[in-house]
């Protein structure tokens, strides 16, 4: 069907012999595969269209604008309001943590007589608490295991505080009294 024929049928190339006699027109069978073919297409196309713009996938949206991150700054340790005046109570306040990290391998009631063995550790700190060496300032002649236990209960509970305000060297020493359980008790604590 062309662009300038008529929905009715009855377009400028008709003649009367197409339109038929009086009520009953005439069967033109061109027009009528024509006419198929355009209720064909205005069915088939739409569906077909539909089809096309079901299979395709929406388009990704665009990506988000990238931002250079920002350079992380170093924390700076914050003084506590409650930070330790004094070496003597920074290291009571150490053993008191000490004991609390590691409840399994500590006692906190006299000291048995004889003592398993005896460590002595100097805990080197940074100034946020936390530890930057540790080194053994005496090895128990027995039961030389139990200077790792040491050195490993204190890793356990550390941090232990800043300790900016206080004097340098940030350190501290700490002596460990194993009984024969291998539990042991910071000497500072039975002062």
């Amino acid at each position: 069907m062309r662009c300038t024929d008529q929905p009715n049928g009855h377009g400028p190339q008709d003649t009367p012999a197409d339109i038929g006699d009086g009520d009953k027109p005439r069967v033109d069978v061109r027009r009528n595969r024509w006419a198929g073919l355009a209720v064909m297409m205005t069915v088939a196309l739409p569906a077909g269209w539909l089809a096309a713009c079901a299979s395709k996938e929406p388009p990704p949206p665009p990506p988000a604008p990238v931002r250079p991150a920002a350079p992380a700054a170093a924390p700076r340790p914050v003084p506590s309001a409650n930070a330790a005046r004094s070496w003597d109570e920074y290291r009571l306040r150490a053993a008191q943590k000490l004991v609390a990290a590691n409840p399994t391998i500590t006692y906190t009631g006299s000291v048995p007589e004889p003592l398993l063995a005896i460590p002595v550790l100097s805990v080197e700190l940074n100034g946020d608490g936390s530890i930057s060496k540790i080194e053994v300032m005496r090895y128990p002649s027995q039961a030389k295991d139990t200077t790792q236990i040491a050195i490993d209960a204190v890793r356990r509970a550390a941090p232990f505080g800043d300790v900016s305000r206080l004097p340098k060297p940030w350190k501290y020493v700490e002596t460990f009294l194993f009984d024969e359980n291998r539990k042991f008790k910071p000497v500072t604590l039975d002062r």
